[in-house]
């Protein structure tokens, strides 16, 4: 059977049924508490990143070239995305057969095991080579932790949706990445203004990672008490079966949609990740930006960001999920460049403007599509589809940034080096949504 055919067995383009009446109930909490499970552990990542920004190369990777050293430090980072298809697999497995609300309760104890392990690691002069080992180790079970989250997240607000409204409770969850950065530098910053930069290389970079303890059991907790989703709430034989292994049926049954998907979510991930991580290392070190300028540039971009998330889904629930995502990756294509040239001036106002200009573009691509890829699968596939497109193209298109970044600026000295590289990415997610269908009205129960 064609993709063409089978999607449209699959995937009917009328419009959803109600969800059940408790589930409509329950709806608001759900997605409340998919956005502090989110939250979470994206906190745990941009306090790793931000970390790894600032101190845990010459900690954990020590050498006489700063450059190497901030570049292994992100090898770490990467690393853990390269994790993430585990976690898709493993937990795409069990959210597909087994529940939504299980397999987010087991990511986000895995992310709190590892984030405070990495907060109690000896640094390279007590343990030697053992403890870039030992951090690596943990930054993969992070990336594993990842791999199950958004898909999760996401899933269990919009299959709670009411209708028409599936848009705005998918997005919820997406405010959490945003979220998670500025609760890390309002934790972060203070502890810098209270011990001192020093004292903070020294050993006060853990007390952000130690107090993700109080985080993961308040998750812990809330994910525990909120309802599995409506798919998974009747008797099994009520809901389609899922296959013995959800993605290798996914990549054999809709492998358009799948690599269409990942090309849709690349170009965000590369705007977030190179305006969130990368240039917080970038700035200070390569432009003489103060490094409190840049974490401040960065937090108000990530907080007009935030808001402006649900008014972005009320829109794609009007009007459809491509237009908006579509309007983002056009206007990303034409504003990166600017925004990272912006840099060059080394005037905190200036960037914190453009910054703020670039993920507002950057959310009009972000907030529908956690409705638009979900959307894309049928429900028996729905947990690992949604998490292998979006796992995988923040890996190509986030998690390599900074590396590639690093890289780049190595070669060419310039800012506006990273618009490039950010908006050719954009220019990609813009081909792929342009060649998908809309997904607005698709039955969310099929």
């Amino acid at each position: 059977m064609s993709e063409t055919v089978r999607d449209a067995a699959a995937l009917g383009t009328v419009p959803a049924p109600e969800p059940p009446p408790g589930a409509r109930k329950n709806a608001p909490r759900v997605a409340a508490a998919s956005l502090i499970g989110t939250t979470i552990k994206y906190y745990d990542f941009a306090v790793y990143g931000t970390a790894a920004a600032l101190v845990l190369g010459p900690a954990f990777f020590p050498s006489g070239n700063s450059t190497v050293s901030t570049l292994a430090a992100f090898l770490t980072f990467a690393a853990a995305f390269l994790a993430r298809p585990v976690g898709v697999v493993l937990f795409g497995t069990i959210g597909d057969r087994l529940g939504r609300k299980r397999a987010l309760v087991l990511s986000l104890v895995l992310m709190g095991v590892a984030t405070v392990g990495v907060g109690l690691l000896p640094t390279y002069d007590t343990a030697g080579v053992l403890a870039p080992v030992l951090l690596v180790a943990l930054r993969l079970l992070q990336g594993v932790s990842m791999g199950g989250e958004w898909g999760g997240a996401v899933l269990l607000a919009a299959e709670h949706a009411p209708p028409g409204r599936r848009a705005v409770y998918a997005s919820v969850p997406q405010i959490g990445p945003l979220l998670g950065f500025l609760l890390s530098s309002a934790v972060i910053l203070p502890t810098i203004g209270v011990v001192g930069r020093d004292a903070f290389a020294d050993w006060a970079w853990r007390v952000p990672f130690v107090l993700s303890t109080v985080l993961v059991v308040v998750g812990f907790w809330v994910r525990t008490r909120i309802e599995e989703s409506p798919v998974f709430a009747g008797p099994a034989t009520a809901r389609p079966p899922a296959p013995r292994f959800p993605l290798g049926a996914l990549v054999r049954e809709y492998p358009g949609r799948l690599l269409l998907g990942v090309g849709a979510a690349v170009g965000g991930s590369a705007v977030y990740y190179l305006v969130i991580v990368y240039s917080l290392s970038y700035g200070p070190k390569a432009l003489g930006i103060p490094q409190n300028t840049m974490l401040a540039a960065a937090s108000v971009a990530a907080g007009a960001a935030a808001a402006v998330v649900i008014p972005v889904a009320r829109l794609a629930d009007r009007v459809g999920r491509r237009p908006v995502i579509l309007a983002g990756a056009v206007g990303s294509v034409l504003w990166v460049l600017p925004m990272f040239g912006s840099l060059g001036s080394g005037d905190g106002l200036l960037i914190g403007g453009a910054f703020t200009v670039g993920l507002i573009l950057f959310m009009l691509m972000f907030g529908p599509i956690a409705a638009f890829l979900p959307e894309l699968f049928p429900a028996r596939l729905r947990y690992t589809g949604a998490s292998a497109t979006f796992i995988l193209a923040n890996t190509l298109g986030g998690g390599f940034a900074p590396l590639v970044a690093t890289w780049l600026n190595s070669h060419w000295q310039s800012p506006l080096v990273l618009g490039a590289y950010a908006g050719s990415l954009c220019l990609i997610s813009l081909a792929c949504v342009l060649a998908l269908p809309e997904t607005r009205d698709h039955d969310f129960a099929a």
